[in-house]
């Protein structure tokens, strides 16, 4: 009875280690997969994937809602402005402001509702945007057209304020 038992102990440890080394073996190989598979794509393929180029005005088609803070310079003083708008890209090299509120120093100045501009893109994904009658401003367009980081390089209520801002793109 007693080798019956150990017979039927072996036995189990045998099946118990055959499963374990057979889970390790097929974990090594699909790791092994997952990294020739990695190793194999060029290193151009990944960084197109995560940053397709060129970049171009037909980059920039859709609806971003766009957060801006800063200062602006009125008589000399810096005050503190905000920015919140939703800036449509039309593709074409042309912008409208579908809503939009800027506030300096406290105080609602303007309603940037209707507001038109242009921008520019080049091949390496930086750019300008232009409000007509407003400021202008430096861009980069990140990564999957996503979200773009902007400052402002001129124009303005007061003349060129300091402020840097985001737009995220909405569905």
């Amino acid at each position: 009875m007693k080798k019956l038992k150990q017979k039927e102990t072996i036995t189990m440890k045998t099946k118990l280690t055959k499963t374990i080394m057979s889970s390790l073996a097929f974990t090594c190989a699909l790791g092994c997969l997952v990294a020739a598979m990695a190793l194999g794509t060029s290193s151009n393929a990944r960084a197109t994937a995560r940053f397709p180029q060129p970049c171009s005005v037909r980059t920039l088609h859709g609806l971003y809602v766009w957060t801006f803070d800063g200062y602006e310079n009125l008589g000399g003083n810096l005050v503190p402005k905000a920015i919140m708008q939703g800036l449509r890209f039309n593709g074409d090299g042309t912008t409208i402001n579908l809503f939009g509120t800027v506030n300096i120093g406290g105080t609602i100045i303007i309603d940037a509702t209707g507001g038109v501009g242009t921008y520019t893109v080049a091949a390496d994904c930086t750019g300008t945007i232009s409000i007509t009658d407003g400021p202008s401003f430096n861009m980069y367009v990140g990564p999957g057209v996503q979200q773009l980081w902007i400052t402002q390089t001129g124009g303005g209520v007061g003349g060129a304020g300091l402020g840097v801002g985001t737009a995220t793109r909405l569905p």
